[in-house]
């Protein structure tokens, strides 16, 4: 969104700096994100199955048809912990943990390899905080994902991550792993 007055952005042994909008836009569906505010991800005018389907009828996972498609939602909806019935819903009509699901179970239906979560729990309370977390992290290691998880709240980064790296004036000031409970070091 802002151009760099310095340094890469390195992904899967590219600079995605240096490339052009066509070749960019190939790269996308494989890198998502997970915003703050899970409701302003959302198209209000789209129920719940048709923002999941999206992804499915832009063609970002193939050609594939709408039984299939209709097939996919359902098991997403299921992954993620959401009921049946909220597929025929709005997103203002549930609760930011929900729409939070619903986000991740369209970001699954792309099926990236790269995750940027940018304070996915911040706009949430603290009760279902803990929910998306554990989902997050299940999500990431059932799928094998990848995933840069942003966050002021340094006891929620050592959760969920494997490696710390603290920035200061938009730069990376410190990097270590994480030493979990067990004494072990995650790297």
């Amino acid at each position: 969104m802002i151009e760099p007055t310095s340094g890469k952005i390195m992904f899967d042994g590219v600079d995605l700096i240096g490339l052009k909008r066509k070749e960019l836009r190939k790269l996308r569906p494989r890198m998502q994100m997970i915003f703050q505010d899970p409701e302003s991800s959302l198209n209000p005018m789209m129920k719940i199955g048709e923002s999941i389907a999206e992804p499915f009828r832009l063609g970002l996972r193939g050609k594939i048809c709408t039984h299939e498609i209709k097939c996919q939602i359902k098991d997403l909806i299921e992954i993620v912990g959401l009921n049946p019935e909220h597929v025929n819903r709005y997103p203002y009509q549930l609760s930011g943990g929900q729409n939070q699901r619903v986000v991740l179970a369209r970001i699954l239906a792309i099926n990236p390899e790269f995750i940027v979560a940018d304070e996915p729990t911040a706009a949430l309370d603290v009760s279902v905080q803990a929910q998306i977390l554990r989902l997050i992290m299940n999500l990431k290691k059932d799928f094998g994902l990848t995933m840069l998880f942003i966050s002021h709240d340094l006891e929620v980064v050592r959760h969920m991550s494997d490696r710390i790296a603290v920035m200061e004036m938009g730069r990376i000031v410190a990097v270590d792993s994480v030493k979990r409970d067990d004494g072990n070091r995650s790297v």
